[in-house]
């Protein structure tokens, strides 16, 4: 029988130590290192066979010049969005890591996409958390081709490759990965060795031949993928599938991705037929009102490779109590907080004493600094009580000394603007077009303060 050791293992970065410590040295996080019992390094098979070729087939040392630079084939998930999140499609040999708030519609989606590739692949669902029965009543309820689609109810890691060398599938979905267990390792499922070491033999299963893996993945309270951080450098690319429970939309977004752009987004909608893709996101996010309104305006963010028009509302109220609230929703507030010092240093206006809350319609996260001159636009505009044009849209990232700083793509942030009707643009004087844009007036600044006095003549 193999000897067991106990090791102790950090649940953040995976990060391994002889005893116990609290601090993690590797990512400096504290309380996270757990204990955890596997199979002795000099265990028989412990190493060898099972950690060779973890990145594929094992090749000879080359030249970097004598690579072939032949562009991998993708497979088309049936899905735009879905592709464009993925970079173009699926590649061969890929593994990729989807996670998600219960109820977000990861199986759904996952569902979706390798029941219609089913018929032209051949793929394999194999499910740990859900029975076939329930799973076929979700297929049947959403109209889905179930024909072709072979199923596995499955927690065994070795298991699942036993099947997957008989069966041969080009895709296999794992649902999920925290369910997953080693018949080797004796910690419980869901525990960090057990995670670590079943998504490294799924991979490594995956690239060696060829198989394009999905795995499923469940989210901690914070929002971020649950088990070691290694998880997700050992995959090849990573995505999250967000949305409240009170919303019908849902984003897909890329956190790593090895073969397309990261960050990118991708919208969708759930219907009772499933995930329905959204084709123009900044469509359902400007459904704005017929009159306008104090503390609004549109802005142009880049998410990805397209650029998408969202509104961002504020409200600006006398705080009660003498002790004023900030709260951003789908921003950082923290960095709410330092644009409102801005705005009182080199704007000139005072809200120390006033509550700030402002939120990203449509339940978007914005992360990029374009939306700063949006976000204060809007703060302006309801202290002061007074609506800004419906025609009108704002980007630009604002310093600390109060300068207006280019955002990168701006050119095409002001032609999606005018694509959908928009005729006034204020953005930074770097990112105004060298030549005139048909039916758009862009209105260059430099300094907040000149921002501020353009939104007065507005």
């Amino acid at each position: 029988m193999a000897k067991a050791k106990t090791a102790y293992v950090c649940t953040e970065c995976g990060a391994d130590y002889s005893k116990w410590q609290g601090q993690c040295t590797a990512c400096q996080t504290w309380n996270t290192i757990s204990e955890v019992r596997g199979v002795s390094s000099h265990a028989p098979g412990a190493r060898g066979v099972r950690f060779d070729g973890f990145a594929g087939s094992l090749s000879a040392v080359q030249s970097l010049h004598d690579v072939s630079l032949a562009e991998q084939e993708r497979i088309s998930t049936g899905m735009q969005e879905f592709d464009r999140v993925l970079g173009g499609g699926l590649v061969e040999g890929s593994a990729v890591l989807m996670g998600g708030h219960p109820g977000a519609g990861k199986s759904t989606l996952l569902l979706q996409a390798v029941c219609h590739l089913a018929a032209s692949v051949p793929a394999l669902y194999v499910t740990g958390e859900e029975s076939l029965q329930q799973v076929a009543m979700r297929a049947k309820r959403l109209g889905l081709p179930t024909k072709d689609l072979k199923m596995l109810s499955e927690t065994s890691a070795e298991r699942v490759l036993q099947v997957a060398e008989t069966e041969k599938p080009r895709i296999l979905v794992v649902d999920s990965i925290q369910v997953m267990h080693m018949a080797d390792i004796e910690s419980a499922p869901g525990s960090v060795s057990q995670v670590r070491e079943s998504a490294a033999f799924l991979t490594r299963f995956a690239k060696q031949t060829g198989t394009i893996l999905f795995l499923v993945g469940h989210v901690t309270k914070d929002g971020s993928l649950a088990g070691p951080k290694v998880l997700e450098h050992m995959i090849d690319c990573s995505i999250l599938l967000e949305g409240s429970s009170d919303s019908r939309y849902r984003t897909l977004r890329g956190i790593k991705n090895r073969f397309g752009a990261v960050n990118e987004l991708g919208v969708f909608a759930m219907l009772e037929q499933g995930l329905k893709e959204v084709k123009n996101p900044s469509a359902i996010f400007l459904n704005r009102g017929e009159e306008a309104a104090p503390g609004s305006v549109v802005m142009v963010v880049w998410e990805g490779t397209r650029p998408m028009l969202v509104e961002i509302q504020a409200l600006v109220d006398m705080a009660q109590g003498g002790y004023p609230r900030r709260v951003a929703v789908g921003l950082d507030q923290n960095r709410l907080a330092m644009l409102l010092a801005v705005l009182h240093r080199h704007g000139g206006l005072h809200v120390s004493d006033q509550d700030v809350f402002v939120n990203v319609v449509g339940g978007v996260k914005v992360n990029e600094t374009s939306a700063d001159l949006a976000l204060l636009a809007a703060v302006v505009s309801s202290f002061r009580d007074r609506a800004l044009p419906q025609d009108l849209v704002i980007f630009g990232e604002v310093g600390l000394s109060g300068e207006i700083r280019p955002v990168p793509s701006g050119q095409e942030r002001i032609n999606e603007a005018a694509k959908h009707g928009f005729t006034r643009a204020l953005v930074p004087k770097a990112n105004a077009p060298r030549k005139p844009i048909s039916g758009m007036k862009v209105i260059p600044v430099t300094k907040l303060s000149e921002a501020i006095t353009a939104l007065e003549e507005l």
